[in-house]
């Protein structure tokens, strides 16, 4: 899908760099087509950066996908200049009285902290509420997927004795899945993160379905029967350079970590990562805007209402 985005924003000359088709909202007027509405609600620090890599993967499809973004009110953004989120960005406030075909939610660096004391939860509370009447279809990553399990279902996140960290393999549980349709029989998915959702937990709710996991990183993909909700607990829209980026930044802060797995020829980090997940990571963001937004939208956006899960 040729994606709708800002004239101005940073991604634009990425994507464009890459041979992904963009279309500026200046064209996207003179087009006498309704584009799927997708809601990005950026939990990331480095906004700049995850608003490329989802709309990389939103993009390059015949379709248009019109990309909003919006960020929480009740938290301050360090990494971000005001001058970029006052451009490109609204707050909930600004979009709760309109509909969406699909919203992301992406992940955060909060998984150390409660549910109840990251100081946007309220706010998340809320927004994860309105989806099931506003947003056709939602796309959880990372702890943006735990966040809305315990949400949503009530089930807790677990603190693991290590960082999962690296590239791992993952095999689908559900093979007649949509959401992973022209999968190979493995595929890789970086993951990145410090906390997990434990499978007996998800299996206890007759609304979830496990789809996919990993025997070393444990369940990757869950989703409610009609694809109004899914969660993704990996990082599939990771650039190249994302888990180097996160090694060298702990290295220099004198933390614990160890060489991502799977990710450097040889664990070598002198050598550039070698990538592995990019065609999958189109695939499911293909499959989900395809399956789970496009074939079951209403065409008018604004009669998007709660429906089955």
């Amino acid at each position: 899908m040729p994606i709708k985005i800002p004239n101005n924003l940073p991604a634009v000359k990425t994507l464009e760099n890459e041979n992904i088709f963009v279309m500026t909202e200046t064209r996207a007027i003179t087009q006498d087509i309704r584009p799927l509405r997708i809601l990005i609600l950026n939990l990331m620090p480095k906004k700049i950066e995850t608003e490329t890599q989802f709309a990389r993967l939103l993009g390059n499809s015949p379709l248009q996908v019109e990309m909003e973004l919006i960020h929480p009110r009740s938290h301050q953004s360090k990494n971000v200049t005001e001058e970029h989120l006052l451009a490109f960005y609204k707050t909930f406030d600004q979009v709760k009285d309109q509909k969406f075909d699909g919203m992301i939610i992406t992940g955060a660096p909060v998984e150390h902290i409660p549910f109840e004391e990251v100081d946007y939860w309220p706010e998340l509370c809320e927004i994860m509420e309105w989806s099931k009447t506003h947003v056709h279809s939602t796309f959880h990553v990372c702890w943006g997927a735990q966040a809305g399990l315990y949400y949503h279902y009530g089930i807790q996140k677990h603190l693991m004795p290590a960082k999962m960290f690296g590239v791992f393999p993952h095999t689908l549980d559900y093979k007649r899945s949509i959401l992973f349709r022209g999968f190979d029989d493995v595929f890789m998915v970086p993951q990145s993160r410090h906390t997990t959702v434990l499978r007996e937990d998800i299996e206890k709710v007759k609304d979830l379905k496990i789809l996919a996991s990993s025997e070393k990183t444990g369940v990757y993909a869950v989703a409610t029967k009609k694809g109004k909700q899914i969660f993704i607990t990996g990082h599939s829209e990771y650039d190249a350079d994302t888990l180097k980026n996160e090694y060298l930044r702990d290295l220099s802060q004198g933390k614990p970590i160890s060489i991502p797995e799977n990710y450097f020829p040889n664990d070598d980090p002198t050598q550039p990562p070698l990538v592995t997940w990019r065609g999958h990571a189109h695939l499911l963001f293909s499959n989900w805007l395809n399956y789970f937004v496009y074939q079951s939208t209403p065409y008018d956006v604004t009669k998007v209402k709660a429906r089955k899960q």
